[in-house]
Formats: C-alpha cells, sequence, structure tokens
C-alpha cells in the first residue's frame, strides 16, 4: 500500500482530533463507563473523517480504502480501545451496506447525517446464541403490509445505549436457507418496542457503551430495508471484510504502542543494578513481538490494495484478522510481564492494554471463525466438495 501525502494528511488530522478531544478526558470516561457519543462523533465528523470512502453526495469524501486504513491505525493510538472501536463502528462497520445498497432516501436521512457526525450509529448482528454464529441468528422481521414487524434481541452491541439507529441483521424469510433469508432492516432506536435491556458490565472496553438490546413489535418501514429483501447475509458478509480490516489496523498500532511503552519503562527500570532492557532475553523479545507486527502490517497493506483494486479479500482479510487475533492473546501479556507489579496498577496504561487488547481475539469474527473461513477459502473445510 503506497503512502502519499494525502495519506499523511489524513492522519495528522486524525491524531489532531485524538490529541485535541480524546486525550484529555478517556481517563474519565474509562472511570465513568461511557464517553460522550454524540459530541464526540461530531468533533470526527466535522473534521471529514467519518465518510472517507462515502460518496461525496452524501458528505463523504470519495476516498478509497487505504485511506480508511491509515484513519483505523491512527485510532489505535487512542489508549483505550474501547473508544476506537465506537469510533470505528461510526466509520466502517455500520454504514458500508447501506452505502453500498441502500436507496437514496435511505442514505440521504441516515447516512449524511452519520457521516456528519450528528447521528450516531450501531451495528445489529450479535445475539446471545448466535455470536460468531451469524446464519443462526433468531430476530426476525415479518411483512405487515408497508411495515416490517421485529421481534428478537441483540446482544454486544457497541454504542447501543446512546445510538440513534442501528443497522439490523434479521430473518426476513422462513422458507428459505439460512444463508438466503436475512435482510439488514434500518431501525431508529426511538422506535416503540426497542428495549434497552442493560449496559454490559465488562472486564474491558470500560468507556464504550456495550449494550443488550430487545425488539418487541418493533414496526418500522419497509422502504428502511438496505437493498433486495433476503440478501442481508451477502451484505453482512461484505461489511466483515471492512470490519475486519479495521480491526487489523486499529489493533496493529494499538499493539505496537503497548511494546513503545514497555521500552521506555524497562530503558528506566533497574534490576540487579543494570535496566530491564539490558537483558538479552528482553529485548530480543521485543524485537520478536515487532516483528511479528511488521508481518501481519504488510498481510494488511496487500489485503488493502487487493480491495481497493476490486478483488475479494475474503481470505486475506480473515487470515490478517486470525494472525492479529492470535498475537492479541499473547503480546500485551509479554510486555506487561516486564514490568513487575507496575503492571498490574491501573495508573498504567499497560494495564488496560492487557484488558482491551485481549478482545481482538473475539471480536469481529473469533480466531477459530477466521481458520474456518480460510479453510473455505482454502477448499480444504469439510462441508466444501473436494474437502
Amino acid at each position: 500500500m503506497l503512502r502519499t501525502h494525502e495519506h499523511d494528511e489524513l492522519e495528522r488530522t486524525t491524531l489532531r482530533v485524538i490529541k485535541d478531544h480524546i486525550l484529555p478526558n478517556v481517563d474519565d470516561w474509562e472511570r465513568e463507563g461511557i464517553f460522550p457519543a454524540h459530541e464526540l462523533m461530531k468533533k470526527f465528523g466535522d473534521a471529514g473523517l467519518l465518510g472517507i470512502t462515502k460518496p461525496e453526495a452524501y458528505g463523504g469524501l470519495d476516498l478509497d480504502f487505504s485511506y480508511e486504513m491509515v484513519f483505523a491505525e491512527a485510532l489505535g493510538s487512542i489508549p483505550a480501545s474501547g473508544l476506537s472501536s465506537a469510533i470505528g463502528v461510526q466509520s466502517t462497520m455500520c454504514t458500508p451496506a447501506l452505502a453500498a445498497h441502500g436507496s437514496d432516501a435511505l442514505k440521504r436521512e441516515y447516512l449524511a447525517p452519520t457521516i456528519a457526525g450528528d447521528r450516531v450509529g450501531a451495528i445489529g448482528v450479535s445475539e446471545p446464541g448466535a455470536g460468531s454464529d451469524v446464519a443462526n441468528i433468531r430476530t426476525n422481521a415479518r411483512r405487515d403490509g408497508d411495515d416490517y414487524v421485529i421481534n428478537g434481541s441483540k446482544m454486544w452491541i457497541t454504542n447501543g445505549a446512546q445510538a440513534d439507529w442501528i443497522c439490523l441483521l434479521c430473518n426476513t424469510a422462513s422458507d428459505r436457507p439460512k444463508h438466503g433469508n436475512k435482510s439488514l432492516i434500518i431501525v431508529p432506536m426511538d422506535t416503540p418496542g426497542v428495549q434497552l435491556s442493560r449496559k454490559l458490565d465488562k472486564m474491558l472496553y470500560f468507556s464504550s457503551d456495550t449494550a443488550q438490546l430487545f425488539f418487541d413489535d418493533v414496526r418500522v418501514p419497509a422502504s428502511n430495508r438496505i437493498g433486495e429483501e433476503n440478501l442481508g447475509f451477502t451484505y453482512q458478509m461484505e461489511q466483515f471484510q471492512e470490519e475486519r480490516l479495521f480491526v487489523v489496523a486499529r489493533s496493529l498500532r494499538a499493539m505496537e504502542m503497548a511494546i513503545e511503552v514497555t521500552i521506555d519503562y524497562t530503558r528506566q527500570r533497574e534490576v540487579f543494578g543494570k535496566p530491564v532492557l539490558a537483558n538479552q532475553v528482553v529485548y530480543h523479545k521485543l524485537a520478536e513481538l515487532q516483528s511479528e507486527l511488521e508481518a501481519i502490517r504488510s498481510l494488511l497493506y496487500r489485503a488493502t490494495e487487493a480491495y481497493v483494486g476490486g478483488e475479494n479479500v475474503t481470505k486475506l482479510a480473515s487470515m490478517a484478522k486470525f494472525l492479529i487475533g492470535k498475537l492479541a492473546m499473547r503480546l500485551p501479556a509479554e510486555c506487561q510481564q516486564y514490568w513487575g507489579g507496575q503492571g498490574v496498577m491501573n495508573e498504567n496504561w499497560i494495564s488496560r492494554a492487557y484488558r482491551d487488547i485481549r478482545l481482538t481475539s473475539i471480536g469481529g469474527g473469533a480466531n477459530e471463525i477466521m481458520l474456518e473461513v480460510v479453510a473455505k477459502q482454502m477448499g480444504i473445510h469439510p462441508g466444501r466438495r473436494g474437502g
């Protein structure tokens, strides 16, 4: 992926917004367990960062996806992954299908104000019994005249407590195979029957308002459906590619930062009369971790170039997501080890990194699901002919 002056300028803009509007507040938001979503999204919207790849007609910059990856990497410098995740939902996860397949009226009502930061969006796929197993969701939307009537529930919904609308994956046909019976429907969160059950109490992502939602006879116009009926699973799989590439890019920088702060700390911390960093086992380990990150970055950039070129990057994106997820289970812990007792103190960011980065192996598709996808793409999955 070739970096240009324009990429560098977008990165500088992103880092400036983070410096001015996030860094002074992030620790307070982590303690409070929530951040002001509308206020913060508006800052990013005013900077033109929430519609980087979206059409200019709806307020976007109409740039290629490589710019989205530069933005995502820069978001990784936020020392709280719950915030970067929430912003990523707004910019990269709840809007791709709407931008690609939604009607003009739907895009003007929901996409344009979301790009501007005037509305907060969410993506509703996971359910209590169907996290990684997307095809087995149970939320259904029954056609009733010109409306859909929706019943069901969604779980682990980022921005769920503050969102104005949600892009909801629902079953819309009972007589079709499960991969061909779903639709994506936009549901305003103030619609009667939408219930915020609870803001979830998590071991990580403290400042992210992750919620469980219930839908009880929620009636929305059929015109709120994105694209064609029963093609929602396909549309969501397309969205997942951008989501997974975002997760890889964001996590790269977050883990790189964990290495950097560990280098700084171990250079200062002395044990047995010399800095911890002076021990070969320590600096070799940090060099090894950085090498692994650079290898994943190369795979990400290759996938990005292919995606910009119009290629199907399901395999490459899934490989990159698997590798970053696997490394996320190890890198923060290995860095934290060199901090000694200070590593478990909440006053040090490395303890938050240890918690937050762990979700990389689960969110956006668990490691095991990524391997399932890769195996299918290779033609060696038992469910595929020839496997």
